[in-house]
């Protein structure tokens, strides 16, 4: 066994998992958002020395790491990704602008329209045409073209978003424009909607190319300079990254599709919730990762994390394969401030890393989550290799406190009270308004702050049974350990099943599986597929799975209709009977060996029970148990406390817990 290395920034923390022949350690490290690749180094530094190591022998030993990163999350949030120029048909350059001829909200009428991602005078068309059917219509004009990165030149644009109409069905226009703009343009990135998207609708389309021409530069820069200091501070092993869909790829197939890390530190939550439900955890698990910034929320239902289509990061509109997590701005660094109604408001902004929450000591003095968790108690002053300054934290929510005439401890408990409540809520959005009832899945909490609400958030949702990984603060980190390979291809097919041709359903098929087993870059992958289909009276598709799926035997269209009622009945409660049905796109995912899950981490020595004052509606003295040192099958009840050094766990009084021989406390959450 070589030693394997996960990564995960985060928006406050860098998150370190190291499993080696000696064991699993984890370590943590303040995250540098200047550049990330720094407080990944200063995160596997750490973790070396836990191992009486240094990063060089440790770096040497290490035969594959796993990254984790929020670079382009970060660029699209903040509007700091590279300055884009798109190129499209002639005609056609205000999409972008137009969308769908929707809002956001259809029922305000103040709200203005989004803003392009693209500025008009940076939107330039080319005359050329292809029909829908993949025909030349109208052929490119190379002096239209030239013309058009002329003015991109001029407008100094540092990537290039080629989205012709009807590409995805024959991409040669677009792939001669590429290379002008190579050529035209040295040094810029230039990506194109065949590569990134190649299925019908123009705006999803679209917005997805100029998401990723938006992002491609800065993923590129970063993932080239970790690479560059892994590899000089002695790495020689596999590094990989890991993309919104779960799964890991290269750095030259992440710096391609760069659109596609959005959601990568999230992804190894999700990653880590398949990896436990294998283990033995169970087969229906809530993800709750609450960290320094964020809460991400996942379901897994029968072992499989549920996957989405399509999502928006920001102002951008991505349409590519991804997991179905959902982001709530609600993390231990969320502040909490009023808002204009005079009401006490937490996030969605977060202090981060710098300067964090007034008790780490680096200059914040706006109230925070954790600093409401170590007012109240529930936070030990040591935490994650610091002194947590509580006098700055009083301070704090004393100031807040005063303007709605609360005390500090009063203003930290409604802290608490609210944070919960908003976690509370986006746990429903992603299970009860889907038509899925929490209560038959366990909570699975994790990320640096979880353990601290996870009784709470059970009891809010009728959640009998809580599991809390003794990785739980580096689980996003230690999932991506347990990620294979995974490369996903999509194209449009678009055919009434009435009119299907299987011959040239299969001749497309194949085509896919051997794009897939291109990218995916591994001999004899596993290959899934899945189509998106609809009603002939709707609007918008759904996902249906096709494997196992029984291509040899007759009636191929009218089993694919009963694929897609099933699907529908199971989504929605109700199928389309009696309605056309329409195979509208083809997808194929490949995937190489899944990795076993790393060890949890080796268990630390016993220490003795200790006692500490916590406000629990009151002020309790409780126990405070070493959550690092509990033997296996050990039971436990609460009100108590469970420390490691880098998270905690609060149970209620009713609860009752028990460590599992698997890695994790199982919580018996009391009425």
């Amino acid at each position: 066994m070589r030693t394997a290395i996960g990564v995960d920034v985060g928006g406050t923390f860098t998150d370190v998992v190291v499993a080696s022949p000696a064991g699993t350690v984890i370590a943590k490290a303040p995250t540098t958002p200047d550049d990330q690749s720094r407080g990944a180094l200063d995160g596997i530094a750490r973790a070396a020395a836990a191992l009486g190591l240094d990063t060089k022998t440790l770096l040497a030993a290490t035969g594959r790491l796993v990254h984790g990163t929020t670079v382009a999350t970060n660029a699209l949030l903040e509007g700091k990704g590279a300055r884009v120029g798109l190129l499209t048909t002639a005609g056609h350059r205000d999409v972008v602008a137009m969308r769908e001829g929707l809002k956001p909200d259809r029922y305000d009428l103040r709200m203005k329209p989004p803003v392009p991602p693209v500025p008009r005078a940076r939107r330039c068309g080319v005359v050329e045409r292809i029909g829908p059917d993949g025909a030349v219509l109208t052929p490119l004009d190379p002096a239209s073209l030239d013309a058009a990165l002329e003015a991109l030149a001029a407008a100094e644009v540092e990537s290039v978003a080629i989205c012709f109409l009807h590409a995805w069905t024959n991409p040669a226009h677009e792939r001669i424009a590429a290379e002008a703009a190579r050529q035209r343009l040295p040094g810029a990135y230039v990506t194109l909607s065949s590569d990134v998207l190649p299925v019908i609708g123009e705006y999803a389309r679209f917005m997805t190319t100029v998401a990723n021409a938006e992002v491609g530069p800065v993923v590129s820069a970063h993932l080239a300079r970790l690479e560059r200091r892994l590899r000089e501070a002695g790495f020689a092993g596999q590094l990989d990254i890991i993309l919104s869909h779960g799964g890991v790829a290269s750095v030259a197939e992440a710096s391609r599709l760069a659109a596609a890390t959005a959601l990568s530190g999230p992804a190894g939550g999700a990653a880590a919730a398949e990896a436990l439900a294998r283990l033995g955890a169970g087969a229906d698990l809530v993800g709750f990762d609450m960290g320094g910034t964020s809460t991400d929320i996942a379901l897994v239902s029968g072992g499989t994390a549920a996957r989405a289509g399509e999502r928006s990061v920001g102002a951008a509109r991505i349409a590519l394969p991804s997991l179905d997590i959902v982001t709530l701005g609600a993390g231990g660094g969320s502040i909490a401030r009023i808002n204009a109604a005079g009401l006490l408001q937490v996030g969605p902004e977060s202090a981060g890393a710098m300067p964090g929450p007034a008790c780490y000591g680096r200059g914040g003095t706006e109230p925070t989550v954790t600093d409401a968790n170590l007012v109240l108690g529930r936070l030990g002053e040591d935490f994650a290799g610091g002194r947590l300054d509580r006098a700055a934290a009083e301070t704090a929510l004393a100031t807040l406190g005063a303007r709605l005439g609360l005390d500090a401890v009063q203003a930290a408990s409604g802290v608490v009270r609210v944070v919960d409540a908003r976690m509370a809520d986006g746990i429903r959005v992603a299970t009860v308004r889907r038509g899925i009832d929490p209560r038959g899945y366990a909570l699975l909490a994790f990320g640096g702050a979880a353990g601290l609400h996870v009784s709470a958030m059970a009891r809010d949702l009728g959640i009998g049974r809580a599991i809390v990984p003794l990785a739980a603060s580096v689980l996003s980190a230690w999932g991506m350990l347990a990620s294979a390979p995974r490369a996903e291809v999509e194209q449009s097919f678009g055919v009434d099943l009435s009119r299907l041709d299987p011959g040239a359903l299969a001749e497309a098929w194949t085509r896919l599986e051997r794009l897939a087993a291109e990218r995916l870059g591994q001999d004899a992958p596993t290959l899934t597929r899945s189509a998106g289909m609809r009603a002939g009276e709707q609007v918008f598709e759904i996902a249906v799975p096709l494997t196992p799926f029984d291509w040899s035997a007759h009636g191929l269209a009218a089993r694919l209709a009963e694929a897609f009622h099933v699907r529908h009945e199971f989504l929605y409660a109700w199928a389309p009977r009696g309605q056309d049905c329409v195979l509208t796109t083809l997808r194929v995912a490949a995937t190489g060996a899944l990795p076993a899950p790393p060890a949890p981490p080796s268990a630390a020595a016993t220490r003795p029970v200790t006692r500490r004052r916590v406000w629990l509606d009151g002020w309790q003295d409780v126990p405070v148990h070493a959550l690092d040192g509990l033997a296996a099958d050990t039971a436990l009840r609460g009100p108590a406390l469970l420390e490691s050094p880098t998270t905690t766990v609060l149970l209620a009084a009713g609860d009752s817990t028990r460590r599992d021989p698997g890695g994790w406390l199982e919580i018996f959450v009391g009425a």
